[in-house]
């Protein structure tokens, strides 16, 4: 998986392809951040800064701690 692959994407879109993956939301408090956890254990989190997209490094690490390959995730 190399940078040059990796889309540009906002919280949104990567929020919706997750729970398309079965990821669930859940709110972390009163922080600009999404924890999205799967029934089988697996977790990560997606910070919600409006106007900006995610970064293609912190993509990478969200689809690592996903446990999602990115030609299953850009399938979603």
């Amino acid at each position: 998986m190399t940078a040059a692959k990796l889309p540009a994407l906002t919280a949104s879109e990567v929020i919706g392809k997750l729970k398309r993956a079965g990821f669930t939301e859940r709110k972390l408090g009163a922080t600009s951040h999404v924890r999205m956890v799967h029934p089988d254990g697996r977790r990560t989190t997606v910070p919600m800064h409006k106007g900006k997209d995610i970064g293609r490094g912190l993509l990478r690490k969200i689809l690592r701690d996903a446990d999602i390959a990115l030609s299953d995730f850009l399938n979603l």
